[in-house]
């Protein structure tokens, strides 16, 4: 910047000072501000020693802190599994007749199930791919194996199954005690479409053949 005259220069030396000055007070007034905060920092740290007492660091344990691990993944097909074997839980309390259809030769159908479909099965036209023979068990225990075959059988895609209930010949009074009961756990099971008691080769009166609907398909 060029001066032209004495009055310029001395406006300048003024505005020069003048602005020398402002940033000396506003060093001033931060450096103030600083100390003020220090002085308030160290008054609050004695009033916080004062409140607390005496302190003394505690010696290093040397332990390792694990990381917090995940939760573990949570079963949840399982549980679906199991909350439908409830759904399905067998009563023996329940009614056949109240669902199925009767004949005199002892078959039984859903409702909507033709009559050709019971009589083919009664002549053997369904291959039988797989039997369960509740021989000797208890009545809880036959529920169960009961209850399972049927449920793993439709899940692995069978259609004709044989269970073998026995005809009574060893328990007291001669009565089957397991026969009428598996007539009505069977009613019981949305897997079994119909059933009928066995040929004479296949077990007569001792068994039944039961046929099981399709099972669904899964999505491509």
């Amino acid at each position: 910047m060029k001066v032209r005259s004495l009055s310029e220069l001395k406006s300048l030396q003024k505005a020069l000072a003048e602005r020398a000055a402002q940033a000396a007070a506003q060093r001033a007034a931060e450096e103030a501000a600083r100390r003020e905060a220090l002085e308030r920092l160290h008054r609050d740290r004695l009033l916080f020693e004062r409140a607390v007492g005496r302190v003394q660091r505690l010696p290093d344990h040397g332990r390792h802190v694990a990381p917090t691990r995940p939760l573990p993944p949570q079963p949840r097909q399982r549980r679906l599994d199991e909350q439908a074997v409830m759904r399905e839980a067998l009563s023996d309390e329940f009614d056949a007749e109240t669902l199925l259809l009767t004949d005199e030769h002892l078959s039984f159908r859903r409702p909507g199930v033709g009559p050709d479909v019971v009589r083919r099965l009664r002549q053997g036209q369904w291959s039988i791919q797989a039997q369960i023979d509740l021989h000797g068990q208890r009545t809880d225990e036959a529920r169960e194996s009961l209850g399972r075959f049927i449920r793993e059988a439709h899940r692995h895609g069978l259609r004709c199954v044989r269970v073998v209930h026995g005809k009574g010949l060893g328990s007291p009074g001669k009565t089957p005690v397991l026969k009428g009961k598996v007539h009505s756990w069977l009613a019981q099971k949305s897997e079994v479409m119909a059933f009928v008691q066995a040929r004479p080769a296949e077990g007569g009166a001792g068994a039944l053949v039961v046929l099981l609907r399709p099972a669904a398909r899964s999505p491509a």
